[in-house]
């Protein structure tokens, strides 16, 4: 699926299994997608399918329990897989790619000034000559994402919510990126705030040509910046393709369940829910891991079905599409 001489991200086959007391984990299993730069990508899916961890695998951000981790990842044509840990912290980890934690606030020292904590990628990667300059740096950040330069003083407990995010924000765009992943960056936070860092990735996004992974299960709020959508199950991608197709025409039945679950604003529709529990990542079904919950299931489904490309760049793991 991927070339690796092409565009901005290309994963083969990568897979994250944990080591714990009762087996292991398949949290990421077998994952391939490419994503050229400009354009944004939101992967959804349910609580626990993988889609945290997909990132964090990508930034090899790994616990001490790594049981399992293969595969290649190629950025700008380059396997960061292959690099050592200590070259790949220099010259990929937040200054080629970069995180938006989930949790804004435990992504901050809450004894380090804000403005330091932004500033602190420059001087660890030596992007700025001195503290002075980072500093001066950080507040171009700040007013990028739309946060006054008087924060810089302040300590993150003296930040609302919806701040702190846009200092972690500021943090992760600082080294100038070429991709940036976006893990649940307006959860816990009110709609109307939700609303504002939506319009300020919006903006990066279109001033900046800044490429973005959106890692949510919110689809509803993705919608608004995605130019591409990946949907996760059970550890595995099972459609990958442009955003306004899957918003208005899904092909996998999990897709299909999961778009017929969010109410709109257009229609009057009955909403649906998918059935059963999600899989087990610790002993996963053998076939498709879906089967069991799906409507459409037939003898074939025993087996493990390809992803494979199904026309217009659509990617589809499913025996009613091969």
């Amino acid at each position: 699926m991927t070339d690796q001489s092409n565009g901005l991200l290309n994963v083969e086959d990568l897979k994250l299994h944990f080591r714990t007391r009762k087996g292991p984990v398949q949290a990421v299993d077998g994952v391939t997608f490419s994503l050229e730069r400009g354009p944004a990508m939101v992967v959804v899916g349910e609580s626990g399918c993988g889609k945290s961890t997909l990132a964090r695998a990508i930034l090899r951000l790994l616990p001490r329990n790594v049981h399992a981790y293969t595969g290649r990842v190629f950025l700008n044509g380059t396997d960061v897989m292959k690099l050592g840990e200590e070259r790949f912290r220099k010259q990929v980890r937040w200054v080629q790619m970069s995180l938006v934690a989930q949790a804004a606030m435990n992504s901050l020292n809450p004894v380090v000034k804000v403005g330091d904590q932004v500033a602190e990628p420059l001087l660890v990667h030596r992007k700025a000559a001195n503290r002075r300059e980072a500093l001066g740096r950080a507040a171009e950040a700040f007013r990028m994402v739309g946060v006054s330069t008087d924060f810089l003083e302040r300590y993150p407990f003296e930040l609302s919510g919806g701040m702190r995010q846009r200092a972690v924000l500021a943090m992760a765009l600082i080294a100038n990126p070429d991709l940036v992943f976006l893990d649940e960056p307006t959860s816990a936070l009110d709609v109307l705030t939700q609303t504002n860092i939506m319009n300020v990735l919006k903006g990066i996004k279109r001033d900046l040509g800044m490429t973005f992974i959106l890692i949510t299960h919110d689809i509803a709020t993705s919608s608004e910046l995605a130019d591409r959508a990946a949907v996760m199950y059970g550890g595995q991608l099972v459609e990958l393709c442009d955003a306004g197709t899957f918003f208005s025409e899904p092909l996998h039945p999990y897709a299909r369940k999961l778009m017929a679950s969010v109410p709109t604003l257009r229609e009057d529709k009955a909403l649906d829910f998918i059935p059963g529990q999600p899989p087990s990542l610790l002993n996963p079904p053998t076939g498709c891991r879906f089967a069991e919950r799906c409507p459409s299931r037939f003898e074939k489904c025993t087996e493990e079905p390809p992803f494979q490309d199904v026309g217009d760049g659509r990617w589809v793991k499913c025996w009613l599409h091969v």
